[in-house]
């Protein structure tokens, strides 16, 4: 039985509009991560050191800053709270211009700066196998997400 010129046309339309937000959340998870990590990726000629946490408020650390052999000394620097930073915690961070406040480098920071992007992938990978049929990519988007977001566990 063929199909009606309607049916076809459904079809292409639910495809776009699942396209159309799988697109959207793969580009709000890079826009959320790009806050943070393009200070990670972009770090040259940034000020980098040790940032030693001294205490946690609801929304933010504080602590010491002992600055590498061309950053300029820092009074105090704080930083977002979330479950990576703790009272007594040291790890390398660097400084966002123009503000007191850095973001952790290395390893753990890159992967936790990229969290929002891994949770994008997760989310989108149940559109694309859903919205637009395709199972394969599907399960490597999720893959990629879920891969992400568990490295970021384990390297905190």
């Amino acid at each position: 039985m063929k199909r009606s010129t309607s049916h076809r046309l459904l079809h292409h339309g639910r495809t776009f509009a699942a396209g159309c937000v799988v697109l959207l959340l793969l580009v709000a998870g890079v826009w959320a991560s790009w806050e943070r990590a393009h200070h990670i990726v972009l770090a040259k000629g940034r000020e980098h050191g040790t940032m030693s946490v001294t205490g946690c408020g609801e929304d933010m650390c504080t602590g010491s800053f002992a600055p590498d052999a061309q950053s300029e000394r820092r009074s105090g620097v704080t930083i977002e709270r979330s479950v990576a930073v703790r009272k007594g915690d040291r790890f390398p961070v660097v400084v966002k211009p123009g503000t007191g406040e850095v973001v952790r480098t290395g390893v753990p920071g890159f992967l936790h700066a990229w969290v929002p992007l891994g949770g994008a992938l997760v989310l989108a990978s149940l559109l694309i196998a859903g919205g637009l049929r395709l199972t394969r990519t599907a399960w490597g988007t999720g893959a990629a997400g879920a891969v992400l977001l568990a490295a970021t566990f384990f390297a905190l």
